[in-house]
């Protein structure tokens, strides 16, 4: 065959990757924030130290605490960007109720900053040598935390993930399985809250950590689907 008869076919290769949808950097965004709010799981046993009654006169570094404040803080500053980042999509369906999301998350994040500033105040009196007089005010400080810890992580978690839960349901952004965890989750975590209100259980009792699983559960889920898949609405993409 002549080499001047021979077919040449130009193939067109892409320089640039197709950029990312806003819908997939807004998933994106949004699991890498809820990913963030489990960071402070380990702060049950750094502040195993603080609760106790004499920790204001004792010895021993402040570090456990300090480094449990801070991942605290990290968690709250995440829960409004969790909310605040989903505000633009959830909008699309209810805005009134995706409104409520970012208000219920900025309250949510307010009480666990003051429950930090209580647990740092504690901190801050035995850096100080504050002594045996200080003994009946870092214990009020202390019980303070743990009754806004209650507000803060039980009870306004449920209250967002109840609104959430439901505006994805109807959204269908995400798996209707997935976004019936946190529906149902969020009043077994309400109930678990009023029982430890009233004193029918402990704050560190199995049961009230079993009625947080639901929804810790919903969370960790989301966070992941929205990382790996993104929300898989195609109606609600066309409209961003």
């Amino acid at each position: 065959m002549n080499a001047n008869s021979m077919l040449t076919i130009d193939v067109e290769v892409p320089t640039e990757l197709a950029p990312m949808s806003s819908l997939r950097q807004t998933s994106l965004v949004a699991g890498l924030f809820y990913l963030l709010t489990f960071v402070s799981i380990p702060t049950l046993a750094l502040y195993g130290a603080i609760h106790d009654p004499n920790y204001i006169v004792g010895s021993g570094p402040d570090t456990a605490a300090i480094v449990g404040g801070i991942l605290e803080i990290i968690v709250a500053l995440a829960g409004i960007g969790t909310a605040v980042t989903l505000y633009p999509v959830l909008k699309k369906q209810n805005q009134g109720a995706a409104l409520g999301l970012v208000a219920a998350r900025i309250l949510e994040s307010g009480t666990i900053f003051v429950g930090v500033a209580f647990l740092l105040a504690i901190v801050t009196m035995r850096q100080a040598g504050a002594g045996a007089d200080a003994l009946v005010i870092s214990r009020a400080l202390t019980a303070l935390y743990d009754r806004i810890f209650l507000l803060g992580q039980s009870f306004m978690p449920a209250i967002c993930d109840m609104l959430l839960g439901l505006l994805l349901h109807k959204s269908r952004l995400v798996p209707r399985a997935l976004s019936l965890i946190g529906i149902i989750g969020a009043p077994l975590l309400i109930a678990g809250y009023i029982a430890v209100l009233f004193g029918v259980i402990g704050r560190l009792d199995p049961l009230a950590a079993l009625s947080a699983v639901p929804v810790a559960l919903f969370e960790f889920s989301l966070g992941i689907y929205l990382l790996v898949k993104g929300f898989k609405s195609p109606t609600i993409a066309q409209k961003l």
